[in-house]
């Protein structure tokens, strides 16, 4: 059934006005009764805020859990013409945390949510107490897999990614060790927004954004991210991993660590690039004492 992948995904919706724009997250947990420490959850390519939907389920008992959907990802508005870049996805979190004027946070991020999710804390440092960082990185990429690479060929790339959804569906296959657990529910959530050329605008955006040379304008934000990055290595910080993948290998995980020495680690030896997707359950039984470790700021 084509809409079953919506039981995965039993969230209500909120949007948040962004540039005469629908920025959409979801926001789970809260009371008004009790404030609970939030957690934000920033999604990477080609996925949006589903990725998140075992972790905010198990951990919305005891905390708030916002969940963003990058503009042109997700339930977000997807314009044809905006400037999609690093630099503007940060700027829209970073208004965003603003605007529910979040303290005490906590985020997790994931892929391209690394760098847009580090971005805004190191913007907003006063705000957040500690780091949750899944197979991601914050510094320009010190190699572009082949297979990316083939989707940034001029014209054909775009027909590709955006024509025959090759990426995201390539993704669902390719990103994951664990292909029992990818059911066709699940599959077809990932999916769900990237249904036609129209809706796959960011994804090729995305793929287009990452720098191969200087002369790339996102190569200069990353670099001076990564300098960055020295005003929050003071907040506790995880690093969970999925050691199959092909695209974050271990390299971003070894150079991030020299950034975060005291950085805890949950690694996994067999789980890929979809690390949470793979390993939910021993990654919520983590979280769970990292969470309760928290010093506030």
């Amino acid at each position: 059934m084509a809409e079953s992948w919506r039981s995965l995904y039993p969230f209500q919706s909120h949007y948040f006005e962004r540039e005469k724009l629908r920025y959409h997250y979801v926001d789970e947990g809260a009371s008004p009764s009790a404030a609970k420490r939030p957690l934000l959850f920033v999604h990477g390519n080609p996925t949006w805020s589903f990725y998140w939907r075992e972790l905010i389920a198990g951990l919305k008992a005891d905390y708030r859990c916002i969940a963003v959907d990058h503009i042109g990802c997700g339930l977000s508005d997807k314009p044809q013409d905006y400037p999609y870049s690093l630099a503007k996805h940060t700027e829209n979190l970073v208004a965003l945390v603003e605007k529910l004027d979040l303290k005490n946070c906590t985020l997790l991020a994931h892929d391209w949510g690394g760098a847009i999710g580090l971005g805004c804390a190191a913007q907003l440092r006063e705000r957040f107490s500690q780091l949750v960082l899944f197979n991601t990185a914050a510094f320009p990429p010190p190699y572009i897999p082949k297979r990316i690479q083939l989707c940034r060929v001029p014209i054909l790339g775009t027909l590709g990614v955006r024509g025959l959804n090759l990426f995201a569906r390539a993704a669902i296959t390719m990103a994951t060790e664990e292909p029992q657990r990818m059911t066709a529910a699940v599959k077809a959530g990932f999916l769900a927004p990237y249904n036609n050329w129209h809706n796959r605008v960011a994804i090729d955006a995305f793929v287009k954004d990452i720098p191969w040379t200087r002369a790339h304008p996102t190569y200069q934000v990353l670099e001076d991210l990564e300098t960055k990055l020295a005003k929050i290595t003071h907040l506790q910080q995880l690093l969970v991993w999925g050691m199959r993948d092909w695209c974050f290998r271990s390299e971003c995980l070894d150079r991030l660590k020299r950034t975060f020495t005291q950085a805890e680690e949950l690694r996994f030896d067999t789980a890929g690039h979809y690390v949470v997707q793979d390993r939910p359950a021993e990654i919520l039984e983590r979280l769970h004492t990292f969470l309760a470790q928290v010093k506030s700021v």
